[in-house]
């Protein structure tokens, strides 16, 4: 097991209008790490939560991102700038990402619900423009874009 940061004190980042990343976690020394979207994945702890496989968020020439959605928060009782104790090891993959590593993103930020409320055409064709993408930034971006007009849809 490779360790990306073990028992490190890292900040808990809260960046608004950013989505599903809004509260993150920049993991340090990642940015040599090259992976496809839903291929770099991380599991570990965050104050003790156990935390099993999540995405990391690749930026460009940046180290990685998780996203710390709201059950995470809550069960660590931490917000926005706030210092957690973390330790992640790398899980890898070479698979394609998969229609269910798509919905277990939109339930991580919060936006399923929105997203299974649309006809079920609709869900397909996002379903499949996501996966029929072959670069992974556009993929990222499509579920970014997604991401956000569904979270739009629940205000």
């Amino acid at each position: 097991m490779k360790y990306l940061v073990k028992d490190e004190e890292l900040e808990l980042k809260y960046e608004a209008g950013k989505g599903a990343w809004t509260y993150h976690i920049q993991v340090p020394n990642t940015k040599h790490i090259v992976g496809k979207w839903g291929s770099l994945k991380v599991s570990g702890t965050i104050d003790n939560y156990t935390i099993d496989s999540i995405n990391l968020f690749t930026i460009g020439g940046q180290d990685k991102l998780i996203s710390i959605n709201d059950k995470i928060r809550k069960a660590i009782s931490k917000s926005g700038g706030d210092t957690v104790t973390v330790t992640l090891y790398l899980l890898t993959s070479k698979e394609p990402i998969t229609e269910k590593e798509i919905l277990d993103t939109f339930r991580n930020s919060g936006v399923l619900k929105s997203f299974n409320k649309l006809p079920k055409e609709d869900r397909i064709k996002i379903i499949e423009k996501i996966s029929s993408t072959k670069s992974e930034d556009k993929q990222v971006n499509l579920i970014l874009k997604y991401i956000d007009q569904l979270g739009d849809d629940n205000d």
